[in-house]
């Protein structure tokens, strides 16, 4: 079968497939391998040292959502994270363990709580990695309540898990409180040194990877320094001057943009300085002084390299900035509340879970196979509300338990009983921390023996991976029956809405980009709107990413929309060439009913795309100042709707 990637290139290999198994080339974050090592593993050692392995099996258990539920973010958004996902496991566990001695309680309790972590997972971040977390440990609690320990000490020792967990990834904070807002601010400055080291050799493919990397860069730094900004108790010299910095930053990144959008080969004395930036912010020195434009530049020296220059020199952290005011907890809980009333998305994958975890554990009761919670499991963890494409999750996680038992069963059949498995789980902790946040496959090929081990170690049970191989296979066609193929709408594309979003945001990030700044105010205003725009088009690129490993119409019209999507981030770095250029005072600012054109035709762009119907006549801007712009824009509509000359009108 001969398909076409994003790219356009010709693959003997279906495109759904290779999206499917891509593994991200992530750099490996050292520290979490080693804690993740260090977390599972310590509790079986104690365990066995003092006497009863399976305990300490019990323990590692309870630290293993530490591990899974944890993120590079500042220290207290890490402790509110875990927290709530550690409590919502050990809540999860006692409420499996406690009612597993009745199936049909311990049925009901399941599906109740799998429709109350659908609901909950709609109320952000934290809440669905706790909601998750609910759900898995209440299955996994109500297959151990026939292990023969009493429940009060199995959730004793749950607790003692988590609360190990919970202790082992925020010892650090006291001696490095601000070490992850620098790195985000300093990986800022190193994903720019990039992007400018592409560009100076000319490498316009790695220039492109490099200026993704620099957004996503650049919203986890202004996500990190806004939350530490909104819960400081009153000034707070440190997160004021790295958040200040990195707003003043802004021209810097439309230069860099700018230069790297014209093809200017920027000198290397600034790519230099800018790495010395990044080194300065992460070891807390004064910032280097900034090289000096010629006096006499060269006459062919671009606007963009000559506004890098300038936005380095201005470049400081003493400039003050307004202070986000944090939402109490009760307008983020009216906030939910809202979401759930708005519309059905949330409460049609409420339902959906729902059935299927319904349908999962009628087979658990009807099926003569021990322990078959794992059908339960696997249904919950593919349906996960807001975790891409369920076709992908359900193959992804079919796939990976498949290796991850019977990397499992080796593991138990060579490796003596004894401390021996407890480096055995360290190294599978460590897989872990690689694979999650990086390929579902990777992880569930790693968790999956970690959790095997785990629980034969609390159960004396040895011969369970080919039964978790079966009910895994089960829970997997399960979901591709009732979750994907038989449910309403569920290969129904979905990614015009993003695509429409990202449309309106660059219109109005142009508002402000393609006129002269007055102000303070309307350079704060410009920047606000630029970030917003390259964050759509970040979130596009990632809905992209989670529906064309699809073979479904839906996995079809995202890999047709690619060159939508590619389209409309040239025509931002465009935008972003013109409004340095007349920062610089290069050029003069288009009139303003070319800017009106600009915005007419990004409008009509997100109304195409969300009506289906054919674009109308588009009047494209003119003039030599919006040239790039003139073609990206047609470059867009041709790719939402196709090309057709006769839509767009050229007044000369």
């Amino acid at each position: 079968m001969v398909d076409v990637d994003a790219s356009g290139r010709r693959s003997a290999t279906p495109r759904w497939v290779v999206h499917l198994l891509r593994v991200p080339l992530d750099p490996i974050r050292w520290n979490q391998l080693l804690r993740a090592a260090v977390v599972l593993s310590v509790p079986i050692v104690v365990g066995y040292l003092l006497g009863n392995i399976g305990y300490g099996a019990l323990a590692s258990t309870g630290a293993l959502p530490s591990i899974t539920a944890d993120t590079t973010d500042t220290y207290r958004g890490r402790a509110v994270r875990l927290v709530g996902a550690l409590s919502a496991a050990v809540l999860g566990f006692g409420l499996g363990i406690l009612t597993g001695d009745d199936p049909v309680m311990s049925v009901v309790v399941v599906i109740v709580v799998a429709a109350v972590s659908a609901l909950i997972s709609d109320a952000g971040s934290n809440a669905s990695i706790a909601a998750l977390q609910l759900f898995v440990f209440t299955v996994l609690g109500s297959g151990l309540v026939s292990d023969g320990s009493a429940a009060w000490v199995s959730l004793t020792l749950f607790c003692v898990g988590a609360g190990w967990g919970l202790f082992v990834a925020l010892v650090g904070w006291t001696v490095r409180a601000t070490s992850p807002e620098r790195s985000a601010v300093a990986q800022v400055y190193l994903e720019l040194a990039t992007m400018l080291s592409a560009a100076e050799a000319g490498d316009d493919e790695a220039a492109l990877d490099a200026r993704h990397q620099l957004t996503k860069a650049l919203n986890t730094a202004y996500d990190r320094l806004l939350r530490a900004r909104s819960w400081l108790p009153g000034r707070d010299d440190t997160y004021r001057k790295l958040l200040n910095l990195l707003t003043a930053t802004t021209p810097a990144i439309e230069a860099t943009v700018a230069a790297v959008n014209s093809g200017v080969r920027p000198p290397r004395e600034l790519i230099a300085h800018v790495t010395d930036l990044a080194t300065a912010v992460l070891s807390d020195r004064p910032l280097p002084r900034a090289p000096r434009l010629p006096e006499e530049p060269r006459p062919d020296t671009a606007p963009a390299v000559a506004a890098l220059y300038q936005a380095l020199r201005d470049l400081g952290p003493d400039e003050e900035r307004l202070r986000r005011t944090r939402p109490s907890a009760w307008e983020r809980v009216v906030a939910w509340v809202k979401t759930l009333a708005s519309g059905p998305l949330v409460w049609s994958a409420a339902v959906r879970l729902t059935v299927c975890v319904a349908l999962a554990e009628l087979l658990r009761l009807v099926l003569p196979m021990d322990r078959s919670y794992w059908i339960t499991l696997t249904v919950g963890l593919v349906l996960k509300p807001d975790y891409g494409s369920v076709f992908g999750r359900a193959v992804l996680r079919g796939l990976g338990t498949v290796v991850g038992a019977g990397i499992g069963t080796l593991a138990l059949s060579m490796v003596p009983y004894g401390p021996a498995l407890a480096l055995v789980v360290a190294l599978f902790g460590m897989g872990v921390a690689i694979g999650k946040g990086r390929h579902y496959g990777l992880l569930s090929a790693f968790v999956t023996p970690v959790i095997l081990v785990q629980m034969a170690l609390s159960s004396g049970d040895y011969a369970v991976a080919s039964v978790r191989v079966i009910d895994t296979a089960i829970g997997c066609v399960l979901v591709l029956v009732f979750g994907y193929l038989l449910w309403p709408g569920s290969r129904r594309p979905v990614l015009g809405g993003r695509l429409a979003d990202a449309a309106e945001a660059i219109s109005e990030y142009a508002e402000y980009a393609l006129r002269p700044v007055a102000d303070e105010d309307a350079r704060l205003a410009r920047s606000r709107r630029r970030r917003n725009c390259y964050r759509e088009l970040s979130n596009l690129r990632t809905a992209f990413q989670q529906i064309v490993v699809e073979p479904s119409a839906a996995g079809r019209q995202a890999v047709a929309w690619w060159p939508a999507i590619v389209a409309l981030e040239q025509l931002t770095d465009a935008v972003t060439a013109v409004g340095v250029a007349i920062d610089q005072g290069a050029t003069e600012p288009p009139p303003e009913r070319e800017v009106r054109k600009v915005r007419a035709a990004l409008a009509e762009i997100a109304l195409a795309v969300r009506t289906g119907l054919k674009a109308p006549e588009i009047e494209l801007p003119e003039g030599e100042v919006l040239a790039d712009v003139r073609t990206q824009l047609t470059s867009a509509v041709d790719a939402v709707a196709g090309p057709d000359p006769r839509r767009f009108r050229h007044v000369r």
